[in-house]
């Protein structure tokens, strides 16, 4: 089943729209809403947008979207291309028991998967080129923030939205460390 876009992806979206250029990816595309608000930013030339759900690549693909071209991966297997931003709303509510959706299970604590990205997409980013992100402190925000300082990461919380039932939303700008200042200019 297609992930619907929620509050995470328009707060993503937001940031995607005044940041992104270049060449780009959308992993977890979802509904593809953020690969083709992308693709609308007169900066970006290209968004490829990848799922490990072939329905959700299958619906992006009728839309046709000028500048976009998806496929299915499982985060970067298929891909061996760099990008100026790799754009990333992944699953991240820890495993329930009852729930088996892939959409939102981030793994067992919730942050596994995002871990797994972000060992990953060092090696597909440009030099000077960054993440965009959302999270959600389900996850566990301290151990995002270990995690990408653990894999060589800096990062800017670019906002924070307050959802019902204390749950918060954070969008992050994330780039290899010592690329702050190239990064931060785009």
């Amino acid at each position: 089943m297609v992930y619907e876009p929620q509050e995470d992806s328009y707060l993503l979206l937001k940031h995607v729209k005044k940041l992104a250029y270049g060449k780009v990816i959308d992993i977890g595309t979802g509904s593809g809403i953020v690969a083709e608000g992308a693709a609308k930013n007169p900066g970006v030339k290209k968004v490829y947008a990848v799922d490990i759900d072939e329905e959700a690549i299958s619906q992006l693909r009728k839309k046709k979207i000028d500048k976009v071209k998806a496929f299915k991966s499982n985060l970067f297997a298929s891909v061996s291309e760099k990008f100026d931003v790799i754009i990333f709303n992944p699953p991240y509510l820890p495993s329930e028991e009852k729930d088996e959706d892939v959409a939102l299970d981030g793994g067992r604590q919730g942050y596994e998967l995002i871990n797994k990205f972000l060992k990953q997409a060092k090696n597909h980013l440009i030099a000077g080129g960054f993440i965009l992100m959302v999270f959600s402190n389900r996850t566990g925000k301290e151990k995002v923030d270990e995690s990408i300082k653990a894999e060589g990461y800096d990062y800017e919380l670019l906002e924070k939205k307050s959802l019902a039932f204390f749950e918060e939303l954070y969008a992050y700008k994330v780039l290899l460390s010592g690329r702050r200042s190239s990064a931060l200019n785009h």
